[in-house]
């Protein structure tokens, strides 16, 4: 009978329809070797064990029915998980190989190190499940992996150790939960030649934004070493994300996020080849993983390897140390956001929260209310209080049966990719993970909200805060004929909206970007050697370390930071408003008390665009505009339109159009819209000449009704005065809509009054508004409200019509 069977199988024999024979990442394996070598994808040459040479292995050492009874006697309760899987493991680790199946799989390795041209050339041995990889189970790391495996006899060793890693707790957990017979799942040895990422690097890579489901985005995750550290979620690895869509052109970098992790720890090998961790050195730390060249060609190597399977995938890559050239060493499908239903959106609201008690990277968009229960090992499991808060250092396979538990998770170390942030996803937790150090903060039973509704940053409150959540279904929002756009200043958030049908961004805030991606004021960047102080000289120092020069750490922060914003919605138009911090506001930025001026009332003093021409500012401008034109040119950014805020005078205007293009954005050079804010009464008075400059005019409600009204908009003792429906300041927007569209100009509204009150968006569109920018929240009501209004508008017409016609 064995003489029959197919023992092993090379990869470049095995097609991804092979998964019943060797498993879904065996079979992935072989059908990139065979599929996309061709396409420049670079698999390393392995082979793997047959699903019958796993029954075959069991059949002979009289397995089957041990691991029948003993499944049995857990399901009547007659012994527990742990001592079942124990039992079973023990068995098999003590099997005997089929005479035939031993000698090929020594065989095979054998001609895998005459290729090599090196004896016992080191292999990874991977487990790889014939019922795992599927799009609706990941199975992520239920089996084991065994990394620099050297010589037959251990190689024989190792395929034994994956064959009772199919009865780990874990993985007998796993499967009941997604319904697999235990007798339906064989187990296939995945056997590859070693990247010798230990000197190099390794990391996880998806081809799609895995918090957002964003499809056109490929997100990829890197560390020193092996990169065991990073699936596992033992270290905090770099982080980036590239937008699909560009890559095709050679000319553009369109890398929309570098985030240096901590790296503290790699894995490497020891002299005899096994694997451990070390400290990472202190350059290593400083350093990314990956060049930006590096980071471009993965990311066209996930847009092959999605084209060609389908459907969005989960890859790993290493970095070989010795030649630099990187390798594709798994992939599989993407089992959370790909199943996610495009129909509707989902969005919570924390209700008052508490004081923040530490922040990390959020995993999904949820938010809870629970108590804290830390759990350091696994092995305390009997502890854990179901639908508590899960706090834990890192997690790994083994703590699956008590994520599944929880109402949300917490770790101290891990990336988005980690074996925490995975489970988290396809369970559908929300989860803050590389907090740093949430088991020291923390303590058993204490009151805290987790929300991830924020964006990339995860943030733990005191206490049990109240949840709003809203759900949106988006086929039955109605069309309308005036845009209906987002105000945004936070890009972390931006990729979830993309599911809404909006139509553009009418307000990205780039002061909001300035603060939470740059942090250091523009001009002690531009004029770092006048900083005094030593101690805000060290922390530049520290923040721009691993950058070329000062100005373009400012630079390329900030045109990565615009540059969500600008791909979520692309091609629709993004409007852009330069910086506008009150002096105060930028006094607080890093450096910034040394170049601010202090004024006694900031709200209508030096702010806007009586910054952009001022010697005192001047540079910072230039390096605002520089990050401009790189988002628009070399990172493909087209949609971008620049908005100037607090344009007192056209004269001014002129001014600050000069300043522009002596940095590269001249108003209609390769498409570039430049439009002004109308917030102050000249802009409306002067509407006729504002529009001779500008492409488009936007309202912004709060400071034209500070101004038109005379009252301070953050003062408490006037606030029932502050009404942005009052006559005159309606008077203001209508007035301005009627001369800029005589003079040929668009209209757009970016102020709050509509996202406050979505029928303030009625009005606007009996003014004639030409768009209506809102915050994301109040989206779909002001877009119903719209859609009234124009009906109305609409049945008016018709009347007046029948009724001059009568």
């Amino acid at each position: 009978m064995s003489k029959q069977i197919r023992h092993v199988i090379d990869f470049a024999d095995v097609r991804n329809s092979d998964v019943g024979i060797v498993g879904g990442k065996n079979a992935s394996l072989g059908e990139m070797i065979a599929a996309l070598t061709p396409k420049g994808i670079r698999v390393p040459p392995g082979f793997a064990t047959t699903a019958d040479a796993f029954r075959l292995f069991l059949e002979a050492d009289g397995l089957n029915a041990a691991i029948s009874n003993a499944m049995n006697k857990m399901e009547s309760g007659k012994a527990t998980l742990h001592e079942t899987g124990k039992a079973i493991r023990a068995r098999v680790l003590h099997g005997e190989w089929p005479i035939d199946t031993a000698e090929a799989i020594r065989r095979q390795y054998r001609a895998l190190c005459d290729a090599a041209e090196t004896p016992e050339m080191p292999v990874a041995v991977r487990s790889s499940a014939t019922a795992e990889d599927l799009p609706d189970a990941s199975f992520a790391g239920q089996q084991e992996t065994f990394l620099n495996i050297r010589g037959e006899a251990a190689l024989l060793e190792a395929c034994r150790k994956c064959y009772a890693s199919l009865f780990t707790d874990r993985a007998i957990s796993y499967r009941k939960l997604k319904g697999f017979s235990h007798q339906q799942v064989a187990l296939s040895v995945g056997i590859q030649q070693m990247v010798t990422a230990d000197t190099g690097g390794s990391g996880v890579m998806f081809s799609i934004d895995t918090e957002s489901g964003f499809p056109d985005a490929v997100l990829i995750n890197a560390a020193w070493g092996l990169g065991e550290n990073v699936v596992q979620g033992a270290v905090d690895p770099d982080e980036y994300e590239v937008f699909k869509p560009f890559l095709q052109n050679p000319d553009l970098s369109p890398i929309l996020e570098k985030r240096m992790g901590a790296k503290a720890i790699k894995m490497v090998l020891n002299a005899d080849g096994t694997p451990r961790n070390v400290p990472t050195s202190k350059a290593e730390r400083a350093t990314y993983v990956l060049r930006d060249s590096e980071i471009l060609e993965l990311a066209r190597q996930a847009c092959i390897i999605e084209d060609h399977y389908g459907h969005p995938m989960d890859m790993e890559w290493a970095r070989d140390g010795k030649t630099g050239i990187i390798y594709i060493v798994q992939a599989r499908p993407e089992t959370v956001q790909s199943r996610i239903a495009a129909g509707s959106i989902k969005s919570y609201e924390v209700i008052d929260p508490g004081q923040t008690i530490l922040t990390g990277m959020s995993i999904g968009s949820a938010a809870v209310s629970g108590h804290v229960c830390i759990i350091e090992d696994a092995k305390e499991i009997d502890r854990f209080v179901d639908g508590a808060v899960l706090v834990t250092s890192t997690t790994d396979p083994d703590w699956v049966p008590i994520m599944k538990r929880a109402a949300a998770i917490i770790t101290d170390h891990g990336g988005r990719t980690s074996h925490a942030a995975i489970v988290s996803r396809e369970l559908g937790l929300p989860a803050i993970v590389g907090c740093g150090n949430a088991t020291d903060i923390l303590h058993d039973e204490q009151d805290v909200t987790v929300s991830c509704a924020g964006g990339e940053e995860g943030v733990v409150t005191q206490g049990l805060s109240e949840i709003k959540v809203r759900e949106e279904a988006i086929d039955e929002l109605p069309k309308t004929r005036t845009k209906v756009m987002l105000n945004l200043a936070n890009p972390s958030a931006a990729l979830r909206w993309w599911r809404l049908p909006v139509d553009g961004v009418g307000l990205a805030r780039m002061e909001f970007v300035v603060n939470s991606a740059v942090r250091i004021h523009p001009m002690a960047l531009a004029h770092f050697n006048q900083l005094t102080d030593p101690a805000t000289r060290d922390r530049i120092n520290l923040m721009t370390a691993g950058y070329d020069t000062m100005p373009g750490y400012f630079v390329d922060r900030l045109a990565q930071g615009l540059s969500r914003i600008a791909a979520f919605c692309y091609p629709k138009p993004v409007v852009v408003r330069m910086s506008d911090f009150k002096t105060n506001e930028y006094a607080n930025l890093l450096g910034g008390q040394q170049f601010e001026p202090h004024e006694q009332n900031p709200m209508i003093g030096f702010r806007g665009a009586s910054r952009y021409y001022s010697d005192s500012y001047k540079d910072g401008f230039a390096l605002e505009c520089q990050a401009i034109a790189r988002l628009r040119g070399r990172m493909g950014f087209d949609n971008v339109v620049v908005m100037i805020p607090f344009c007192r005078t056209p004269e001014e205007a002129d001014k600050v159009l000069a300043v522009m293009a002596e940095n590269g954005l001249e108003r209609g050079h390769n498409g570039l819209k430049v439009y002004v804010m109308c917030e102050i009464p000249s802009n409306v008075l002067r509407a006729t000449e504002f529009a001779q400059r500008f492409d488009g005019f936007s309202i912004g409600s709060n400071d034209l009704t500070q101004l038109t009204l005379g009252i301070d908009r953050d003062s408490d003792e006037l606030a029932d005065l502050f009404r942005e429906d009052d006559p005159a300041v309606l008077w203001m927007i209508e007035t301005v809509i009627e001369k800029a569209h005589a003079a040929g100009s668009l209209v757009g509204f970016c102020g709050q009054a509509p996202s406050n009150d979505p029928s303030y968006a009625q009005k606007l569109v009996n003014f004639g508004i030409d768009s209506v920018s809102v915050t994301p929240d109040s989206f779909a009501d002001v877009l119903r409200h719209v859609a009234q209004a124009e009906a109305e508008a609409e049945a008016e017409a018709e009347a007046e019509a029948e009724k001059e016609a009568g």
